[in-house]
């Protein structure tokens, strides 16, 4: 069966004369979302850590005749949240869409997570998510309407994530926090929802998760786990996000939508050898 691009499922102009902003939007799902935002009439802002992500993404976004303004940006640094969005409303007016994609974990046994490492990884994933609900929420409550996308991963829910156990507590307060949310933000017009893909053919998976499994071609064996046997293209979950924005969705709202191939179904063949205590 011939693959179908997943965003020509959407009206063409869908988005136009709107605004989106996507946290981690220089490479991978944050790239993949702000382009299918654009390429249905949005303009963009796009924020990373890291601005040489950044400015790819923000020709490639421009070139299909949107604006894009490129900010280099740390979310867990409430000054530069607020800069942020002081940017954004300059150039823009409005923000009506946010997507926190902005993320990050690295695969080791629980003890083997220093402080450090823990709290870094919290405070990325969690606080740095709160960060952003916290600034660009209130200004979405304040015209009564948008929507908020928190991307987090299948590790947030039952199962735990036993590579993964700083991130895994860390979005899974973002599921919380996403439900708590919408519980106040609903009746102003504002839906929050969480989007947990499982795993995402993209660069950063492979070079700072597959890279560190001790098995040899941890891809290999990762795929076979999936029923679907094969790993999600970054432009499906860019459409998924783009529905949740979309009028479609607008009774959705607290919801933690699962994508992940029916992963979740099977097992998983640990990247790390649980029985190593040492």
């Amino acid at each position: 069966m011939s693959r179908v691009d997943p965003l020509t499922t959407f009206a063409s102009g869908l988005f136009r004369g709107r605004t989106a902003l996507v946290t981690g939007g220089g490479r991978g799902i944050g790239r993949a979302v702000a382009l299918g935002f654009a390429r249905l009439g949005a303009n963009l802002i796009i924020a990373s850590r890291n601005p040489e992500n950044l400015d790819p993404t923000a020709r490639e976004i421009e070139s299909l005749g949107v604006g894009c303004l490129a900010v280099p940006t740390n979310i867990r640094v409430i000054d530069q949240v607020d800069a942020l969005l002081a940017k954004s409303l300059e150039r823009f007016g409005a923000v009506d869409f946010l997507v926190n994609n902005a993320g990050g974990q690295f695969p080791a046994r629980p003890h083997e997570i220093s402080d450090r490492g823990w709290r870094a990884v919290v405070d990325l994933n969690l606080n740095g998510t709160w960060n952003m609900c916290s600034r660009f929420g209130a200004h979405m409550l304040q015209r009564r309407s948008g929507s908020v996308v928190n991307i987090v991963h299948i590790y947030s829910f039952e199962r735990g994530s036993p590579a993964f156990a700083h991130s895994g507590a860390a979005r899974a307060g973002v599921v919380n926090l996403t439900r708590s949310l919408a519980y106040y933000w609903a009746r102003r017009g504002v839906t929050i929802n969480a989007l947990a893909p499982g795993t995402v053919s993209t660069r950063g998976v492979r070079e700072e998760e597959f890279s560190h499994a001790e098995q040899s071609d941890y891809e290999t064996i990762a795929v076979r786990d999936i029923p679907a046997h094969r790993l999600a293209d970054a432009d499906e979950v860019a459409a998924i996000t783009l529905f949740l924005c979309s009028p479609a969705a607008r009774y959705i709202n607290g919801a933690s939508l699962i994508a992940d191939g029916a992963l979740s179904l099977d097992s998983w063949t640990p990247m790390l050898d649980p029985e190593v205590m040492e």
